[in-house]
């Protein structure tokens, strides 16, 4: 039975083939386009979402307070913690940007799959982060760890994702990832010496930090679709 569906199968794939190449002489075949999309829809979604949310999000939830709000001092967990006003805006903001990065590492096929499941990693440590509010008064150690492991998996997955070849995404090349690494842990460093002296800028650094690191995704993607092109393969040549 099997043996009958293989040559059942081989024999409509000759007809295919001698049907489309016509008149074409010996050793000649007609190629087939076939086009592949290496990211799907809903992973561009969720690239593009999460950066446009963020800012979205901690504008709004600023506007909510009953007091003027310094961007430029106050963090992004102060519009989250117990006792701010409005504080579920800024916490869903955060749940579905945690939740987007997870469907974004799912959906970057090109990517090494290691880089995939540490972006995966960072994006439930987002969700994490929105679940461990601050309190109004102190700090919170949950908080304070998933933020930290949220960070740290956002700013190195370029390096876990990357790979090698003419084919390969810019986006996804040895130097580019290695580049955008560098640059996020440079912010994230920056973000790191404000939180510990206490400096002024502890929230505007916080603030690049996370839309970099939400928008790398995205760039990311987007350079796998612009390298998206048809394939030409023979009519026979069997299904990858």
């Amino acid at each position: 039975m099997l043996v009958f569906r293989v040559a059942n199968s081989l024999t409509r794939r000759r007809e295919r083939a001698e049907d489309l190449a016509g008149g074409l002489g010996p050793g000649e075949w007609a190629p087939m386009v076939v086009v592949v999309l290496v990211v799907p829809w809903w992973g561009v979604v969720s690239s593009a979402t999460a950066p446009v949310l963020l800012v979205g999000g901690w504008t709004v939830a600023a506007g909510l307070q009953p007091r003027s709000v310094n961007a430029v001092a106050s963090t992004i967990s102060a519009l989250a913690a117990d006792g701010a006003a409005d504080r579920w805006v800024m916490t869903l903001v955060l749940l579905v940007v945690g939740v987007c990065d997870v469907v974004t590492g799912l959906a970057l096929r090109p990517a090494a799959v290691t880089g995939r499941l540490i972006l995966i990693a960072g994006g439930i440590a987002g969700v994490l982060v929105a679940a461990t509010p601050e309190p109004a008064r102190g700090g919170s150690p949950a908080h304070a760890f998933w933020a930290a492991t949220g960070f740290i998996a956002l700013t190195v997955w370029p390096l876990g994702g990357l790979r090698r070849g003419s084919s390969v995404p810019s986006g996804l090349r040895p130097a580019v990832s290695a580049i955008a690494a560098g640059a996020l842990l440079a912010l994230l460093v920056w973000f790191a010496a404000e939180l510990m002296a206490r400096g002024g800028q502890v929230g505007l650094a916080e603030r690049v930090l996370t839309e970099a690191q939400a928008a790398w995704p995205l760039a990311v993607v987007l350079t796998c679709w612009r390298n998206m092109s048809p394939a030409r393969v023979p009519p026979w040549a069997p299904a990858r």
